[in-house]
């Protein structure tokens, strides 16, 4: 199944591409997905509550999608925030590949499709977006979330989007104590997913 496959390096399904027909940001675009990857035949629930709820992405700086899977999250991003730098990170090398060619289908140059170990040390971000792989498991989530959300610079906010029935309100609860710079709100629900938003108030 591909949701066993999709946060792998390499997915060992056959590169089968499709095209798909998407809403990203007010327009319409024909995009490539492919098998081994998350949700390749449309944009998840989680993905469009959260794209339903986030306000405008800051307009410069750095900015981080956490699982960018195919693209819709830092394809958002890219378009409504050209001059910004958008870092599209996941562990699927066949996402990352994805995204590239969906950036280019889409018109933009501002993202950089990488895995993590290639964001350079220190850079800090003026937002966070993600639809977070919860079902990587616990342990693994969040260590992922010890990675990537002490980079979230001063004065900046996180959105995350997590389905209530995999733990959205014991993850708000552990973001609370986990993280005491920041302030975890519950910002939206929708389609059974709660939008968290951490507001970094440093």
């Amino acid at each position: 199944m591909a949701s066993e496959h999709y946060f792998t390096n390499d997915p060992s399904t056959e590169l089968k591409p499709r095209q798909i027909t998407v809403q990203l940001s007010g327009r319409e675009f024909t995009l490539t997905t492919a098998g081994g990857v998350f949700s390749p035949d449309h944009i998840d629930d989680g993905t469009s509550v959260l794209l339903d709820n986030v306000p405008t992405p800051p307009q410069n700086g750095d900015l981080l999608d956490i699982g960018s899977g195919w693209g819709p999250i830092a394809l958002t991003m890219a378009l409504e925030a050209p001059d910004a730098t958008v870092w599209a990170v996941d562990v699927n090398d066949r996402a990352l590949e994805l995204v590239r060619r969906n950036a280019a289908a889409v018109g933009v140059t501002n993202i950089n499709a990488v895995r993590p170990e290639d964001v350079p040390a220190g850079l800090t971000f003026s937002t966070i977006w993600s639809n977070p792989p919860i079902r990587i498991g616990k342990a693994e989530l969040h260590a992922l979330l010890q990675t990537w959300m002490p980079r979230l610079a001063a004065d900046s906010e996180a959105w995350l989007v997590v389905q209530k029935n995999l733990g959205a309100d014991s993850l708000h609860r552990w973001m609370t104590e986990e993280f005491p710079d920041l302030d975890i709100a519950r910002e939206a629900v929708g389609m059974g997913y709660r939008v968290l938003k951490a507001t970094h108030n440093r």
